[in-house]
């Protein structure tokens, strides 16, 4: 059984380097490209391992990544040594201009939702929205830091046994409903705790696919106190937004 997954929470490539930019707090411009390839790449495995529709865009600004990094690292003639400003100085630009645009859509998410709380719809205003939904962000985590921790956990498998190959049939359905009562019954649960290291690499996958589809579902929200902690995994209250705690 092979996955095929094209889940609206993956925004593309460049949200991904702007999250990744973000986490080390530095300015867009000067992006850490040598910190930020080795994550990016990392993440891409992640994403291929999905086998998510847009994984193509991932890899092609992937490739540009190390592009710039190789050429920064080996030694160069003189009259050679700007050769890589170019590319570094078009991915910064296209980068600001994803940050300006997406910084964008955030004010006028939350403007929209100002303007709802302020006038209810009516029953036929209620239409199925058209079109890609907004980015959604997950509480006080956001979907690459939940990616970040799936990272950690296939890491930790690889670390402890040697991979195996091994089918695992079961539906994704199954481990969505094993989260929701796992979530009713206890309230929040550590994200962690639904992998265990002798668990079939298939099956770690469905799982992290379900536990994606309710957060997309607007069934349950993650939290994460610091970078890199824990996540915790809980029911989403009527009040709470979808895009809560977009920063």
């Amino acid at each position: 059984m092979s996955f095929k997954v094209d889940l609206d929470v993956f925004a593309g490539p460049l949200d991904l380097l702007l999250y990744l930019v973000k986490k080390h707090e530095v300015d867009v411009t000067e992006v850490p490209i040598a910190k930020v390839t080795e994550e990016f790449v990392a993440y891409l495995e992640v994403l291929e391992e999905l086998a998510i529709d847009q994984v193509g865009e991932f890899v092609e600004l992937a490739s540009v990544l190390l592009e710039i990094k190789a050429r920064a690292l080996v030694p160069r003639p003189e009259e050679q040594e700007e050769a890589v400003e170019p590319i570094r100085e078009d991915l910064v630009e296209k980068l600001l201009e994803y940050k300006q645009f997406r910084d964008a859509a955030v004010l006028l998410e939350d403007r929209a939702r100002e303007w709802e709380s302020r006038f209810i719809r009516s029953h036929t205003e209620e239409l199925p929205r058209k079109g890609p939904p907004a980015t959604i962000h997950f509480a006080d985590a956001q979907v690459w830091d939940l990616v970040g921790a799936f990272t950690r956990v296939l890491e930790r498998q690889e670390r402890r046994k040697p991979r195996q190959i091994i089918q695992d049939d079961t539906p994704i359905e199954v481990h969505i409903e094993r989260i929701e009562q796992e979530l009713k019954d206890k309230g929040k649960v550590a994200f962690t705790s639904f992998f265990d290291d002798d668990m079939p690499r298939m099956r770690v996958v469905g799982i992290f696919l379900a536990a994606l589809e309710l957060v997309r579902r607007g069934t349950l929200i993650t939290r994460q106190k610091h970078l890199f902690d824990e996540i915790w995994l809980e029911y989403r209250l009527p009040t709470e937004s979808v895009s809560e705690g977009l920063s």
